[in-house]
């Protein structure tokens, strides 16, 4: 017999919320440093390797917007039905993606 789903407490929705809120800053902050890296250095030299790093910041910045809400939803669905929370992927993939452009921020230094 499948129970009716049930509100979940306020402050785990509203803690859900403040997620949600984080991932959309993330995002624009992310997109923002992908901008400011292809852009706002042009003397700094390494064009190419700039304009990959920051194509990868601005692609980051934009997958982290677009997961915000089907992630928000999946949790506050798994809480409604008394469930495990979903799985936290997205955490290694922007890992990855912001290692590789720390390496590439590196080696811009290097070679400035």
């Amino acid at each position: 017999m499948v129970e009716d789903e049930h509100e979940p407490d306020y402050r785990m929705s509203l803690a859900a919320e403040r997620t949600f809120l984080a991932y959309i800053r993330t995002g624009l902050a992310l997109a923002a440093a992908g901008v400011a890296v292809a852009g706002a250095l042009p003397d700094a030299g390494a064009k190419v390797l700039r304009q990959i790093i920051g194509l990868a910041l601005v692609i980051s910045g934009g997958f982290v917007l677009a997961m915000a809400r089907p992630r928000w939803k999946s949790v506050m669905a798994a809480m409604r039905e008394g469930q495990p929370l979903p799985p936290f992927r997205l955490g290694a993939v922007l890992s990855v993606a912001l290692v590789a452009a720390m390496v590439g921020a590196a080696v811009i230094v290097v070679l400035a």
